[in-house]
């Protein structure tokens, strides 16, 4: 299929990557076009603008940074695509956000659905993240072979544009909870005399096991916080969450204090690197 990837920070460019792997036509746009220019190498078209982009294409990927973002496209870009192109919204922007943008399809008359991304870097270079799909059904179908090059599975959240971005923002949330509350557990076990990797071994194979605490745990204790999934990424998605719960009438007593730990880190200079270093939020020699 002919797949416009507009966005080509470390998620657009690895779903890229993964789109050309499975032999898709690819175009790839960002704003930033030196960011997208070493996709060439790789086998895709690099437009120079969001309108060239979309001149052609079956299928519209958005794999942006927010709502303005995702809005300055659509009015950039909306007019130059085929009337039968689907656009399929992959950015995080949260349900007033994924509002507006529903507003401006039918504005342009776009054809919209939902795919959001549950995964990191390394998934979407590897085509195995987990897509969050909503829409109508025959619309899903249509994509199909899209979504099922940039993940291992898809799961459909509901017919309305709208239900994939609810299940990323609570699927987010778990994300950042497990990796504080890991890097909370490695920090007191160390600071209790014990080698952290004590704590990974004691929850390995018990019910409470995750592999996701053991990938992040080992980072953590390695000091090793190459961005996988930018610390500031998540605070942006933690606040979503919040903007969501309230209003739905959800204690944010737990996303409250997660948005403080993860600021506590980006303060300290920690906003670009991979969430893992959350940990450093938690260290004893912060607090002297």
């Amino acid at each position: 299929m002919r797949v416009a990837v507009l966005g080509t920070g470390a998620m657009g460019a690895g779903v890229a990557r993964s789109l050309i792997r499975e032999h898709h036509d690819v175009t790839v746009w960002n704003r930033t076009e030196d960011r997208a220019r070493p996709l060439a190498d790789d086998g895709a078209h690099v437009a120079s603008s969001a309108a060239d982009a979309v001149a052609n294409a079956e299928i519209v990927v958005l794999t942006l940074f927010d709502t303005d973002a995702v809005v300055d496209v659509l009015d950039a870009a909306a007019g130059d695509a085929p009337a039968d192109a689907i656009w399929v919204q992959s950015s995080t922007i949260g349900l007033e956000g994924t509002e507006t943008v529903v507003a401006l399809a039918d504005k342009y008359g776009i054809t919209l659905i939902e795919a959001m991304m549950l995964g990191t870097k390394a998934p979407a270079e590897q085509g195995k993240l987990t897509m969050l799909a909503a829409g109508p059904e025959h619309l899903i179908d249509r994509v199909r072979p899209v979504l099922d090059a940039m993940g291992s599975k898809t799961v459909v959240a509901g017919h309305t544009v709208g239900n994939g971005s609810a299940l990323k923002l609570a699927a987010n949330a778990w994300i950042a909870s497990i990796t504080a509350a890991t890097a909370q557990s490695l920090t007191l076990t160390r600071a209790l005399g014990l080698d952290p990797g004590l704590f990974l071994a004691a929850i390995e194979g018990t019910a409470s096991d995750s592999p996701y605490a053991h990938a992040k745990g080992t980072a953590m204790i390695d000091d090793q916080f190459a961005p996988q999934f930018a610390l500031d990424g998540l605070r942006k998605d933690i606040g979503l969450m919040l903007d969501a719960a309230t209003p739905a009438g959800v204690g944010t007593t737990l996303l409250e204090a997660l948005r403080d730990t993860y600021a506590a880190a980006s303060r300290d200079g920690h906003g670009a690197d991979d969430i893992a270093a959350v940990v450093t939020a938690f260290r004893p020699e912060r607090s002297n």
